[in-house]
């Protein structure tokens, strides 16, 4: 059951993060961590993550337009932050994971309701790549940086999708080289890669009534409201 329960996490997941580009690992890592060992489960996130990333990018007949300096500063610093992340990721046991998916994602709601001031690129880079290699919920910092801004909403799309596919590279980087590489299950991973490809097709369909900036904080607030909920469930189970 709740191997069913995270492949449905999954689809959900991939589903929101086509029409918001966010929400797909905040949505799916509570309940893929509560399924599986910790580095089974952020490797198997980042492979299905970029899938989901590649589709976008290549598959919806348009010139993606990410915002260049934002994406490159942050990919830069997520480099040590990934490591550092693996370090951690060994270090605390899967229950204490599962509550920084949350604490992390109450965090991010708190400083966009009490601030109008964006996160420094640096700083989010660095936050993203260490969340990249512990819980996978990279997109927190990203986000909080790019809506600070003031950045429209095709391209914040465009800029979280640039920046999940480099620090999926990154992730699996630093796990490589930092010992024996985690491994995912293999049948459940090809199970689910045309399952995310369908959702994909699905949730793209929503992002054009999205493309306004009100309509599209809204459904990114729901989406972390409810990452939260899922992950207090999955903590306390």
């Amino acid at each position: 059951m709740l191997i069913a329960a995270a492949c449905v996490s999954i689809a959900l997941g991939a589903m929101l993060q086509a029409a918001t580009g966010f929400g797909f690992s905040l949505v799916a890592a509570p309940l893929v961590f509560a399924a599986l060992e910790a580095e089974p489960a952020v490797v198997l996130l980042l492979i299905l993550g970029v899938e989901i990333n590649l589709l976008t990018l290549l598959t919806e007949h348009r010139t993606p337009q990410p915002l260049k300096r934002s994406a490159v500063t942050m990919l830069l610093f997520a480099a040590p932050g990934a490591f550092a992340g693996v370090v951690i990721l060994r270090a605390l046991p899967e229950v204490a994971l599962q509550i920084a998916v949350t604490l992390g994602v109450i965090g991010t709601l708190i400083a966009r309701r009490v601030t109008t001031a964006h996160l420094p690129a640096s700083v989010a880079g660095l936050a993203a790549g260490a969340l990249t290699t512990t819980t996978s919920t990279n997109g927190p910092p990203m986000l909080l940086h790019l809506l600070g801004r003031g950045v429209p909403p095709e391209q914040v799309r465009d800029t979280l999708t640039v920046c999940f596919i480099g620090l999926a590279a990154l992730g699996a980087l630093a796990l490589a080289m930092s010992g024996e590489p985690a491994t995912p299950d293999w049948q459940l991973a090809a199970g689910l890669v045309p399952a995310v490809a369908v959702a994909h097709v699905v949730g793209r369909r929503g992002f054009s009534k999205l493309a306004t900036g009100e309509h599209y904080e809204r459904v990114l607030t729901a989406v972390m409201l409810v990452a939260v909920l899922v992950g207090l469930i999955g903590a306390l189970s």
